[in-house]
C-alpha cells in the first residue's frame, strides 16, 4: 500500500507544480491582452491615440501615466514582434481612434518549463486574440 501511494505521490505532485505554473503564465498573457482591449476600447471611445510599452530586458509592460506591470518571477516575455522599436528589446504599440493598432504580437512563457501564450494585435482590426504555445 505504501509502495502504491508513493508512485502515485511521484506522479500527482510534478503535475500539480506544472499546473501552478501554468495557471500563472496563463493569468499573466490574459491580464496583458485585457490591458490592451481596454486600451484599444479607450482609443475607439475617447477619440485619442493609446499607447502600450513592453519591456524585455525589465519583464514589463506599462501603460503611460496610469500603471507599470511586473510579471511574476517564473514568466518572463519571450519574444516581441511588430510594434514600434524603442530602445533595447523594448517595443510600443499603439491603439487607434479607428479601432486599428499598430499590430503585432508577443509570447509569454515559463522561465521554468515550454508553457507559453501568444497575445496577437491585429492590424487593421484592433483584434486581441490569446493561443497557448503559440499557435492560432
Amino acid at each position: 500500500m505504501l509502495v502504491v501511494m508513493g508512485i502515485s505521490m511521484a506522479i500527482v505532485v510534478p503535475n500539480i507544480g506544472r499546473r501552478m505554473q501554468e495557471r500563472e503564465v496563463r493569468s499573466s498573457a490574459l491580464g496583458l491582452a485585457a490591458v490592451a482591449r481596454d486600451l484599444r476600447s479607450r482609443a475607439l471611445v475617447d477619440g485619442i491615440v493609446q499607447q502600450l510599452i513592453v519591456s524585455m530586458p525589465h519583464n514589463t509592460y506599462f501603460v503611460p501615466k496610469l500603471r507599470e506591470v511586473h510579471l511574476p518571477e517564473d514568466v518572463r516575455i519571450a519574444s516581441i514582434e511588430g510594434g514600434e522599436a524603442m530602445e533595447g528589446d523594448t517595443k510600443r504599440f499603439y491603439f487607434f481612434p479607428n479601432g486599428s493598432s499598430l499590430g503585432g504580437e508577443i509570447v509569454i512563457g515559463s522561465s521554468v518549463n515550454s508553457i507559453s501564450y501568444l497575445i496577437r494585435m491585429e492590424p487593421l482590426t484592433g483584434k486581441i486574440e490569446v493561443s497557448r504555445g503559440g499557435q492560432s
